[in-house]
């Protein structure tokens, strides 16, 4: 039976992407960011997982403002990045489990959750920065990889609710799939920034923070917020917030934090790191 081993909260901005690629992880400005995933790769190497399932959100790379699926997976045997236009290199292919991407979107439509299912699946740095932050130099090839996109872009959005009860139902699925195999649930994007408008460069220490304490054990007193309200109190990008909750929602009620880092700002962003093991 398949298990899921733990869950990793961790923010995606595409300028992670770019100091990556420059080398820029000591410098000043970005230490302490880059210091707040060593306990993650000390994890990652002592656990050893097998699968990651990744909620992220495309930013318009497969899926553009005319053609926005509210959840969409990936089942495919491999992903590939492409140019996005921020100047960020693209990785190597990463690695799909098609059998396991299908049995867990199966469960889903029996579930009544209405999802798009990709046999194709073009990444973006939503999913790709992640990989590089958890295993660093890509050295990710040895991992099988579950793409779940959320719509942050376009209107309507799913609710913080239906976001977390997708987890719940992705969790159940992942219970139910008979190999033995070890799984990582990843939460990305966020924290709170808003990147246009009058109040861009709009950041909200006080509520990300919030958040980040009640996800942990008491992640029903998030659900009650909805989308405009978390547009108003995290930014209109700060709805990113609902792939944690996502992540958090394939997890068991009561779990245990390893790590938490938070740091102000990475390219007007309130950048956020979380990591959560599961009772099994």
């Amino acid at each position: 039976m398949a298990n899921i081993i733990g869950g990793i909260g961790s923010s995606h901005i595409p300028a992670i992407g770019m100091a990556i690629a420059r080398k820029l992880q000591q410098t000043p400005y970005w230490k302490s960011f880059f210091d707040g995933y060593a306990p993650i790769h000390d994890w990652l190497a002592r656990e050893k997982p097998d699968v990651a399932i990744i909620f992220y959100n495309d930013h318009g790379l497969e899926f553009f403002l005319d053609k926005k699926p509210t959840f969409a997976i990936g089942a495919a045997a491999q992903y590939n990045s492409y140019d996005e236009g921020w100047g960020i290199d693209t990785i190597p292919p990463v690695i799909g489990n098609e059998d396991m991407s299908w049995h867990i979107c199966n469960e889903l439509v029996e579930d009544e959750f209405d999802i798009t299912i990709c046999q194709e699946l073009g990444i973006d740095h939503g999913l790709t920065v992640p990989l590089q932050l958890m295993w660093p130099e890509n050295s990710y090839g040895h991992m099988q990889v579950i793409p779940v996109v959320i719509n942050c872009e376009q209107h309507p959005m799913p609710s913080p609710k239906r976001c977390f009860n997708l987890g719940r139902a992705i969790g159940k699925a992942v219970k139910s799939y008979q190999k033995d195999l070890k799984v990582v649930v990843f939460g990305t994007g966020g924290l709170s920034h808003q990147l246009d408008g009058r109040r861009a460069g709009h950041i909200n220490k006080e509520f990300d923070l919030m958040c980040l304490d009640k996800i942990v054990n008491q992640p029903e007193e998030l659900l009650n917020y909805s989308i405009r309200d978390m547009t108003e109190l995290a930014g209109s990008q700060g709805v990113e917030f609902n792939m944690w909750l996502g992540m958090r929602g394939t997890l068991v009620d009561q779990v245990k934090q390893l790590h938490r880092n938070y740091h102000i700002p990475i390219s007007n962003t309130g950048a956020g790191t979380l990591l959560l093991e599961n009772s099994l």
